[in-house]
């Protein structure tokens, strides 16, 4: 792999470069037996500076394995070796997590390692289902077909996902706006209204009270009430990265009306175009069901496929052994069972898949099209009673006069 160095010779001049080695302790030797003295040295195409620490802040993208999937399908189908591929990607990769990964497995695979035992390393770029097609490619020979089959199965998975999170994000865009609207009025309109209300010294109904003290509330302990929301934030955020609040948080999803339908098709569809892909790349059944209960998503599906997988190795029908859970609906048992029988397992997932896939896509249309007009009636129905309570003592004023 390549470096970029930044070094001082034996004379004090400063000399720049790129060295070619297998890792960085080799190229940092290379350049010391020239009489070089490092300055800085770092792989070719890693960012520096502030774009390189905030970049070392971001996630993998399922669009980065999408593309790194297909460019190994294609390399592998032209005959270019393992090492050479993956020297080739390491140093396009924009994701520097996953550009330090494919660098790493690049010196694993010099170092006779396979590719998915290199992958296994790097569990934050790779996940279990993702190692174990590529571990089935080498094993049957067909890590072009493996690669192919990962890159379809991750931009479908992307579609979906991006689906569901597109329909949640119109209702919280339009909540937000109303909480910004709600505190814009209470710290801005209604104190000038209500000092024009308590100069005329006349009762005041007990809701426009109400009012006028939330408006007391947020101009005098604004900033208190702002940081221990941020504070609750937080760790609420660190609560639902524990074990218990996954499972509160799992509960809350799935038990939510119309919202739990919505993300049972969608683990449904997940789990099926799983399997489909773990099956009929030649994976195991038991180890096909122990991978899909990994990435599944879900708590619930999760714990449900560990049962499962257990049960299959106890000698159990996959059929049967879904049949025994109601979060499992009939009609997907019943084509698994056929499948079972037919030995068709894996096309009869597919299509499970696209029947669920379908459904999510119709559950999301039909949930953006309730929301909208309601968030719209709800946003205007609160704005125009904080106003009524404001307004109508002002009305009965100015009528009285």
């Amino acid at each position: 792999m390549l470096f970029n160095y930044r070094a001082i010779t034996e004379t004090n001049e400063t000399k720049e470069g790129v060295v070619d080695a297998v890792s960085m302790d080799s190229a940092v030797g290379s350049l010391q037996k020239r009489g070089l003295i490092i300055v800085s040295i770092n792989p070719v195409g890693e960012k520096l500076g502030v774009a390189g620490f905030l970049a070392s802040f971001q996630g993998i993208k399922s669009k980065d394995l999408v593309i790194m999937s297909r460019q190994l399908a294609t390399l592998f189908e032209a005959k270019v070796s393992a090492l050479d591929s993956f020297k080739l990607l390491a140093t396009g990769v924009e994701s520097p997590k996953l550009q330090k990964a494919m660098v790493e497995i690049t010196d694993d695979l010099q170092s006779g390692i396979s590719i998915s035992n290199g992958m296994a390393k790097h569990p934050e770029a790779f996940s279990p289902f993702f190692v174990s097609m590529v571990r089935s490619g080498e094993e049957s020979g067909r890590l072009t077909e493996s690669f192919n089959f990962l890159a379809n199965y991750l931009e479908r998975s992307y579609e979906l996902t991006s689906k569901v999170k597109n329909a949640l994000i119109y209702p919280a865009f339009v909540i937000a706006s109303f909480i910004i609207v709600m505190i814009l009025m209470l710290v801005y309109v209604i104190p000038k209204l209500s000092e024009i209300i308590m100069e005329t010294g006349g009762d005041i109904p007990i809701y426009t009270k109400i009012i006028i003290g939330l408006s007391n509330l947020f101009l005098n302990y604004g900033i208190f009430l702002l940081a221990l929301l941020v504070v609750g934030a937080f760790f609420l955020y660190r609560y639902f990265k524990t074990p218990a609040g996954e499972q509160v948080l799992s509960d809350f999803k799935m038990n939510t009306p119309y919202i739990g339908n919505l993300y049972k098709m969608f683990y449904l569809s997940r789990l099926s175009d799983n399997m489909d892909t773990l099956i009929s790349s030649g994976v195991a059944m038991v180890r096909s069901v122990e991978i899909t209960a990994d990435v599944v998503g879900s708590n619930l599906y999760r714990n449900i496929l560990l049962e499962v997988g257990n049960q299959v190795k106890a000698g159990n029908a996959l059929s049967k052994s879904l049949g025994q859970y109601s979060e499992i609906p009939p009609i997907l048992v019943q084509m698994v069972k056929i499948g079972e029988e037919t030995g068709n397992l894996g096309f009869v997932l597919k299509t499970m898949s696209r029947f669920y896939k379908r459904e999510v896509d119709n559950a999301v249309d039909t949930l953006v099209g309730l929301i909208e007009p309601f968030m719209i009636v709800a946003l205007g129905l609160a704005v125009g009673i904080l106003l009524v309570s404001v307004l109508g003592p002002i009305y009965n004023i100015t009528t009285g006069i």
